[in-house]
């Protein structure tokens, strides 16, 4: 299967907007700078739900709680594979709730969204998707400490030196769109690496300078 089709239709300008920066990230849990008025609301991408890839369910019952203030940028850490189908997709996502299930413990997995190296998103941990829809969020165990208002986005692969897929990189940029849209955030302010919690290499060196780039793309969308 190729790249999913809201990618084919709605390859976003690379055009940089000027006078953006990766500054002014407000960490900590402090309130993320409301969206432009003058933003467009970006549609949702296709996000394969956790029946659609068969996910195991959660040890106990998930926390459905308020909308979050940013969206935290993660890698898997895992083989950068060149197989960028949606099985393969499928079988990236099972490893990670496994991960996180029987060897860290938690109650499924952590974050609340991943998307492959083929560029396909899928629903993380149980009700994320519902949640978004709502404007809510789940409590999930993706960043520590921080999980009370922050939202996840794993990214399949290690991007210490190597750089992330195309693919990979269109989807973050609708899915943080539609973030910002359904919880009315600023992308300048509002996407931060996990490293900017938490002492960690993820999201990776590679991807997490090219989180600038991530920003204003999503601003791009925003802006129309």
């Amino acid at each position: 299967m190729t790249a999913p089709e809201n990618i084919q239709r709605a390859r976003v300008s690379r055009r940089t907007l000027l006078g953006a920066s990766a500054g002014g990230v407000l960490l900590g849990g402090a309130l993320a700078g409301a969206m432009p008025t003058t933003a467009l609301a970006a549609p949702a991408p296709r996000c394969y739900t956790r029946t659609e890839w068969s996910a195991r369910p959660p040890k106990s019952a998930t926390q459905v709680i308020g909308k979050p203030d940013h969206i935290v940028i993660h890698h898997t850490a895992s083989p950068n594979v060149t197989d960028y189908s949606l099985a393969a997709a499928y079988s990236v996502q099972h490893w990670i709730q496994d991960l996180h299930m029987d060897t860290n413990g938690w109650i499924d997995i952590g974050n609340q969204l991943t998307i492959s190296r083929g560029g396909f998103l899928m629903e993380g941990r149980s009700k994320s998707l519902s949640a978004i829809n709502n404007g809510q969020n789940v409590l999930g165990a993706q960043t520590a400490n921080q999980n009370s208002h922050t939202i996840g986005i794993e990214h399949e692969g290690i991007y210490v030196t190597e750089n992330v897929t195309v693919a990979l990189f269109d989807m973050s940029v609708l899915t943080c769109a539609w973030l910002c849209t359904k919880y009315g955030l600023d992308p300048h302010v509002a996407i931060v690496g996990h490293r900017d919690y938490n002492t960690t290499q993820c999201p990776g060196d590679v991807f997490y300078a090219r989180l600038p780039e991530l920003r204003d793309r999503v601003a791009a969308v925003l802006l129309g």
